[in-house]
């Protein structure tokens, strides 16, 4: 299980990593990106490839985007990822003010913000993306349940297969944050995003992502 000493070490690494240098500026045409194979069925968030690095990462542009997010406090990252999908998939289930079903979207994505100590909790939010198809989409029931917008963002986001354990998320971190070295983003937290349900068995697609240090992280409670 993935512990917040874990989670403070990472963050610690990256900011010896990094020093908060100033990123390069990238040249070269920009490439808009179709939907993703790795997307499979599923509506994903649309982005620009704004830099590509094989094997290491990709610089991306995401457009402003709409999604429904939970937040918990907690030490453990597995407790906290059972409870915070469980509270979205019952509200694209029907757990709304409308009684709606809404189609499930890729990717599940959690922010994780380490407490300042090992005994101390971490902060998660996870958020299911939720289709510029629905224009208007129902009110949670669930308090701790809110209708979210994500402003348009640059992200670096590196890749792998398989199947995603606590300890590979921090493992895939670390790996992004030296790969970064000389590029500015902001360190204090990553993001871990799922594009598989648990039965899919082959040709699995992850990602971590650090927000570029211009990208503007806080999401904003959807207004009417």
């Amino acid at each position: 299980m993935l512990k917040v000493v874990s989670l403070v070490v990472l963050l610690q690494l990256v900011n010896l990593i990094t020093g908060f240098r100033r990123d390069a500026q990238n040249g070269g045409s920009q490439q808009v990106s179709s939907k993703p194979n790795f997307c499979n069925d599923l509506d994903c968030p649309s982005y620009t490839v704004l830099e590509d690095v094989p094997d290491k990462y990709q610089k991306r542009r995401y457009e402003a985007s709409n999604w429904v997010t939970t937040q918990i406090l907690d030490m453990d990252y597995d407790l906290a990822q059972s409870k915070m999908f469980r509270m979205l998939f019952l509200y694209i289930s029907g757990n709304n003010t409308r009684g709606e079903k809404i189609a499930m979207t890729s990717p599940v994505i959690t922010r994780l913000i380490p407490g300042p100590g090992p005994a101390c909790e971490s902060n998660f939010t996870m958020s299911f993306y939720i289709s510029n198809t629905v224009t208007n989409p129902p009110a949670p029931t669930d308090p701790k349940v809110k209708l979210t917008q994500l402003p348009a963002m640059d992200a670096y986001v590196r890749s792998f297969p398989g199947f995603a354990t606590s300890s590979l998320w921090v493992t895939e971190a670390t790996q992004l944050a030296q790969d970064l070295a000389g590029k500015s983003f902001n360190s204090a937290y990553f993001y871990t995003a799922g594009y598989d349900g648990p039965f899919r068995v082959v040709n699995r697609h992850n990602e971590v992502w650090f927000l570029a240090e211009n990208a503007k992280p806080k999401a904003s409670t959807v207004v009417g």
